[in-house]
This record gives C-alpha cells, sequence and structure tokens, in this order.
C-alpha cells in the first residue's frame, strides 16, 4: 500500500488541488489510517472505477504503484483512457501490458484528448519496447526513448541518473540535476505523483514530465544525503519557493 500512498502524496505537493486513492476494500482500512489530506475510495473492478470517474473533478489518473499484475489492472488503465483522462502509467500497470503491449498503444493512440505519460525504468522498459532494451547494440538512449514514445503514442519517460523524456513528435530532453541518493525504493512512485498532480494543473503532458522530473531532482538535492522517499514530498515545497522567487513572485 505504500506506494500507492507515496504517488498520492505527491501529486497533493506538486499542486493538484484534489487527491483521492482508489484503494481495493482489504486495504481500505490500513489506507484510510495513513492518509489525512488525500482522500480514499473503495474501488474492486473497473466498472466502479469508472463510476468514480463519472466526477468530473478526476480529470488525471495515475496507475500502477501497488496496482497488482493482471487483467485488472489492464481494464482499470482502458477505462481512464477511454474516459478521455490523463494518465500516469508505471510500475505494474506497464508489466500488466508485457504479454501485448500494442494493446496499450492502440488503446492510447484511439483517445488522442487522453494526454498519456509512461514513466519504467529501465528493467520495465523492454516489458513494452522488447527491441529497444540498453542492450540494443548500435542506439543511444535519447533514440531508444524517441523510438518508444513514437510508437505507443505516449510521452515515454524512461528513468534514470539521465532520465531521459521524449513525446511522440520528437521533443526531448535530458535530466541532469539527479543527485545519486535519488535512487532509493519509492522515489518513482513520488515522481509519477509529481507528474499526474501537475497534469491535473492543465500541464501538457511533455511539459509536466519535464517539469516534474526537474523539480524531483531538486526535491533530492534539498534533501541531502540519507534521502528516503517520503522526505521528498516534505522537501517540495522549499522548491516551489524557488521556483517562485526566481519568477520574482511573493511566496
Amino acid at each position: 500500500t505504500g506506494a500507492a500512498r507515496l504517488a498520492a502524496r505527491g501529486s497533493l505537493r506538486a499542486g493538484a488541488g484534489l487527491v483521492t486513492l482508489a484503494t481495493p476494500r482489504d486495504a481500505l482500512a490500513i489506507n484510510a489510517s495513513a492518509l489525512t489530506s488525500v482522500m480514499v475510495r473503495p474501488v474492486d473492478t473497473a466498472i466502479e472505477f469508472g463510476e468514480l470517474l463519472g466526477d468530473r473533478r478526476y480529470n488525471t489518473c495515475m496507475i500502477g504503484p501497488g496496482a497488482g499484475i493482471g487483467e485488472r489492472t489492464c481494464d482499470m488503465v482502458h477505462t481512464a483512457i477511454s474516459a478521455q483522462r490523463h494518465v500516469v502509467l508505471d510500475a505494474d500497470a506497464l508489466t500488466s501490458f508485457a504479454a501485448n503491449p500494442e494493446r496499450l498503444f492502440e488503446s492510447i493512440k484511439s483517445e488522442p484528448l487522453a494526454q498519456v505519460v509512461l514513466t519504467p525504468h529501465e528493467g520495465e522498459f523492454p516489458r513494452l519496447f522488447s527491441d529497444l532494451s540498453n542492450k540494443t547494440p548500435g542506439r543511444s538512449k535519447l533514440e531508444r526513448v524517441r523510438a518508444a514514445a513514437e510508437r505507443s503514442g505516449a510521452v515515454v519517460l524512461l528513468k534514470g541518473p539521465d532520465t531521459t523524456i521524449a513525446a511522440p513528435d520528437g521533443r526531448a530532453t535530458i535530466a541532469a540535476n539527479a543527485p545519486p541518493w535519488l535512487a532509493t525504493a519509492g522515489a518513482g512512485d513520488v515522481l509519477s505523483g509529481i507528474i499526474a498532480g501537475l497534469l491535473a494543473q492543465g500541464v501538457p503532458a511533455f511539459e509536466a514530465a519535464c517539469i516534474g522530473v526537474w523539480m524531483h531532482g531538486e526535491a533530492a538535492s534539498e534533501a541531502g544525503p540519507g534521502l528516503i522517499a517520503e522526505d521528498l514530498t516534505e522537501t517540495l515545497p522549499a522548491v516551489h519557493r524557488r521556483i517562485y522567487n526566481a519568477l520574482g513572485i511573493e511566496y
């Protein structure tokens, strides 16, 4: 349950005004007791998830951390995309489509209004793009991520010390501000939550991914060595203050 809570707190700290954790009923008490600002709703099936999305305030969905691998998670992803929500997919949401990645890509391309961001690490990336792994000879990380974005129709963010982001139209960036102590369990869940929080505020998918990665790295630098994932959400307000000060806006 911790991965989902980290992602939810990341979204809230990134500026999403309303965050709800959709949780299986058997984990409802655990999640509710550990969350205060984040609301909790019981959701066991894709049908219940679709009913939740009947509330138009939920304009963005983040699916993956702690979701479980299988058809249930695939159905949740299809439900969010078909509802034309902005979607961030990570962890179990990516692995659930490993047997048939084209099924995910077709769903993404069928709903252009649903901006989708995929956030794999190097272990998850080949599960969707088997011919584009880091063992592919003669292809740089930048080339691999650009090819993946074009193929999938989504913004693809390949995590690492040089996190690389590409859009289907070929735009790409490489992050250079990640300190080594950011390589800690749960940090990726917070990153996906930050990106979802930016999407919820109307930031386009490619820009949301780029801004989210930068904020993630800056929050880690603010926390310093010894960082654990929970620290990232606590140091994000300091990153916000630095942005406002740089823009000359009173914070």
